[in-house]
């Protein structure tokens, strides 16, 4: 795949830091695991060795999934946006069928945490923002029904 991801500058910073980490942390850590249980004898039935391995094998794959996201990445600082609409990066105010404010800003999908109000520049309701203004609804379809939401305020920090 080589089409480019499009990523905020603090994703890219998160996905960096999240790498480094990786190399030089937990991969040295895994290693050193995997030598100590090795030095147990039987690797056939040593639990800690499998354990570790299974652990190796997460983390070198971690390592080669963000290397790729990394290379792929179109890095977009909202900062520089200029617009009165939804695009990539905003952040957008919404207040929901029950009244009730939400807040999301618009993420590429390396990204995206729903726990941390990062949304998938994918996902349905981000799709539906697209495009939209202050005082705009969204109407997202779903599998349990429509949801409309009321854009209150976008903001690009």
């Amino acid at each position: 795949m080589s089409d480019k991801v499009p990523i905020t500058l603090t994703g890219k910073i998160s996905l960096e830091e999240e790498l480094k980490r990786l190399k030089t942390v937990e991969r040295p850590t895994v290693i050193e695991q995997i030598a100590r249980a090795r030095e147990n004898g039987d690797l056939s039935e040593n639990a800690d060795y499998a354990a570790a391995r299974e652990k190796q094998s997460f983390i070198e794959g971690r390592i080669l999934d963000i290397g790729d996201k990394l290379a792929r990445a179109e890095v977009i600082d909202p900062k520089s946006i200029q617009t009165d609409k939804i695009v990539f990066g905003a952040s957008v105010g919404l207040v929901d069928e029950d009244g009730k404010p939400v807040r999301y800003q618009i993420v590429g999908e390396p990204e995206a945490d729903l726990a941390k109000g990062r949304l998938s520049v994918s996902a349905p309701l981000a799709r539906a923002l697209l495009g939209k203004k202050v005082g705009d609804e969204a109407v997202v379809r779903s599998p349990k029904g429509e949801s409309i939401y009321e854009v209150s305020s976008i903001e690009y920090i």
